[in-house]
């Protein structure tokens, strides 16, 4: 009988330990779900598919369109990851790597040319292994200084970490000409340059004698390739605000040493594009050995040669052409400078030895736009624009014809070079030296350039109350490091017309303001109050280094992003917060203002990118439904094993 059950049991067996099997396997399956979700081992996990992703984002569109979802949604809390040690210094717009493949010719490969967003690397600039919080203004300027209260020593230099920018290409080359030295663990700037040796306040009390530097007549100064800007940060002192600027060329990091001090500066190179910024905005523009081929010419060979930026001119002999200087960029020149100011040009071709067709084309120039010489002092020349429209129709020995009347002087965003004078007559109002108020005053007054945009005059003095207002809110209410010497180098992304800037004029800093090249061109109203900024459009990464500011401030930050007349996104929010990222300071801030949902946008952003974000709600006086993010970025690094 027992062996008659015997296959019945077999069989109960067999069920039951496919339960068993099913019931394992459905308990283990919730054991995992519940390591996954509470213990280090999901993180880990979770990281690890996220640097799959990351990977692949560099170089699949879609894997980087789904990242940037991943991270908008907030959900997930998907992390951008670093970048490798070779990015810290990464330029997307100046990256060597690509424009070295460039054109040659009048230096194109050294304007910007930047790499479609799909192509941009999606991870954050990591800094440098040794980098600390940068040296606080003003010593970064001045170690030494008498009118600093506590100091008695009156020599005069400035100090920067050296670990925060470890080249020492410069200070090997150039520091037996001031530039700066290597001392410690400090680059030390003495204050010299190629042309003035001794210093750039001897240089610049030489200067004094022919131009009005004291008093307020002159404010903004254009410095054309400034090594590392000493000449700018002295001007500071007499209440003259410089820009400078350099291409990222094989001193590789002089704008970044300038930047590094609290020095005003910019990468840009003068090669086939209008510079970016408006017409008639420099009191003084400033040259010194910064080898621009003002006239464009280059000596010619027969046959083999060629014309650096000049133009070809057929001779009576066919099978010949012959270069003639056709001054594109003296012409460049003369569109940014104000009427009734200065033209500073110090080394070559000035008296240079070899360079006499040079200087002889130069002055030519000068005399066809009716430049007054002011002096030649050895291998310096000083020349002052005429207060009116050109004489160029009169006087003409070079050639040289007006704009037509519908090219918008002002228009520099990716504007080619034009071969021909700019008319002071195309933009509306007094601009000119002596025109315009001294600084201060021109400041606060509204400019007659204002009527841009409708009823200019009053929306530029309701504009400048209502950021006095904000401003003021930010100091009181936010606890911000305004007007404390942590602060030192300053943005508005979206300037208008330079309120946020000028409500911050007492304090110890200097603002870049940015007009975005799709909105009203503002930026002359700016440069006319003694402010300065460029164009750019913010689908793009910025010229400048990492880590170059201390604050950054925007004001309606989905506007940057979205086409004027249509309204569509044009660009991510995302890789704009991580361009912010780049250009700003660890321990840096940012302050956001716009509608409560691009803020919450922002907000599921912001540990993304590894910012500690709060929102605040606007001012009291303030109308609209703004809301106020504030966020601080983390200092983090690498790995020492990833350096």
């Amino acid at each position: 009988m027992g062996h008659l059950n015997l296959p019945s049991s077999k069989r109960n067996v067999r069920q039951w330990r496919l339960l068993d099997l099913v019931s394992a396997a459905f308990f283990a399956a919730v054991l995992i779900f519940f390591l996954l979700l509470c213990t280090p081992l999901g993180d880990s996990l979770a990281a690890s598919g996220r640097q799959t992703l990351l990977r692949s984002a560099s170089g699949d569109p879609r894997q980087r369109s789904r990242l940037i979802a991943q991270v908008e949604s907030g959900r997930h809390n998907t992390a951008i990851d670093a970048c490798s040690a070779d990015y810290v210094d990464y330029m997307p717009c100046e990256d060597p790597r690509i424009n070295s493949q460039l054109s040659r010719e009048m230096n194109f490969y050294r304007e910007r040319h930047c790499p479609l967003p799909k192509d941009t690397p999606l991870c954050l600039i990591p800094p440098t292994q040794g980098y600390r919080v940068p040296v606080q203004w003003p010593e970064s300027l001045h170690k030494f200084d008498v009118p600093v209260q506590g100091h008695t020593n009156p020599s005069r230099s400035s100090q920067i970490w050296h670990e925060n920018m470890p080249y020492n290409k410069i200070a090997d080359r150039k520091g037996h000409q001031g530039w700066m030295k290597k001392e410690g663990p400090y680059f030390i700037f003495p204050g010299g340059g190629t042309m003035f040796p001794d210093g750039a306040e001897q240089y610049i009390e030489k200067l004094k004698q022919y131009i009005p530097i004291a008093g307020g007549v002159l404010r903004t100064a254009l410095d054309m390739g400034c090594g590392v800007a000493s000449f700018g940060g002295y001007l500071l002192s007499e209440e003259i605000l410089t820009l400078s600027f350099a291409p990222r060329d094989s001193h590789k990091s002089q704008i970044q040493f300038a930047l590094e001090r609290g020095i005003p500066a910019f990468v840009a190179m003068l090669g086939t594009r209008r510079l970016p910024f408006p017409a008639f905005s420099f009191d003084l523009v400033h040259c010194s050995r910064c080898l621009i081929p003002f006239t464009a010419y280059s000596e010619f060979s027969e046959f083999h040669g060629h014309c650096q930026g000049a133009l070809y001119i057929l001779s009576e002999n066919p099978d010949r052409r012959v270069c003639h200087a056709d001054a594109t960029y003296f012409i460049e020149v003369d569109r940014l400078l104000r009427p009734g100011g200065h033209l500073v040009i110090s080394g070559p071709p000035v008296q240079w030895p070899k360079q006499d067709k040079e200087w002889a084309d130069l002055q030519t120039v000068a005399r066809s736009l009716c430049y007054e010489l002011i002096v030649v002092d050895g291998n310096t020349v000083i020349w002052k624009k005429p207060q009116g429209d050109s004489c160029v129709p009169i006087q003409n020995e070079f050639g040289l014809e007006l704009c037509d009347e519908s090219v918008d002087p002002s228009a520099a965003w990716y504007f080619k070079l034009k071969k021909c004078v700019t008319r002071t007559s195309s933009s509306k109002g007094e601009f000119a030296i002596g025109k315009i108020p001294k600084w201060p005053a021109r400041l606060t007054k509204a400019p007659s350039r204002a009527i841009v945009t409708k009823n200019g005059v009053d929306v530029f003095e309701a504009d400048s109350r209502r950021w006095g207002r904000r401003v003021a809110y930010y100091k009181s209410s936010l606890n911000l490091k305004l007007g404390t010497s942590s602060v030192r180098n300053v943005m508005d992304m979206n300037a208008f017309f330079g309120g946020f800037a000028a409500a911050l004029s007492s304090d110890p800093i200097w603002v870049m303001n940015v007009v975005p090249a799709q909105k009203p061109l503002t930026l002359d109203v700016i440069y006319d109050r003694g402010l300065i900024g460029v164009y750019h459009d913010w689908c793009e990464p910025f010229s400048t280094y990492p880590r170059t500011y201390d604050l950054i401030h925007v004001g309606a930050i989905e506007s940057l992003i979205k086409d004027p007349v249509s309204g569509k996104i044009r660009c991510s929010l995302v890789d704009l917060m991580v361009e912010i990222d780049r250009i700003l300071r660890p321990e840096g801030t940012v302050i956001i203002r716009d509608s409560p949902e691009v803020i919450d946008k922002v907000e599921r952003i912001a540990p993304a990118v590894r910012w500690t974000a709060s929102i605040h709600e606007k001012e009291p006086e303030s109308h609209g439904r703004e809301k106020i993010l504030v966020a601080t970025k983390n200092f983090w690094k690498l790995p020492s094993a990833s350096y």
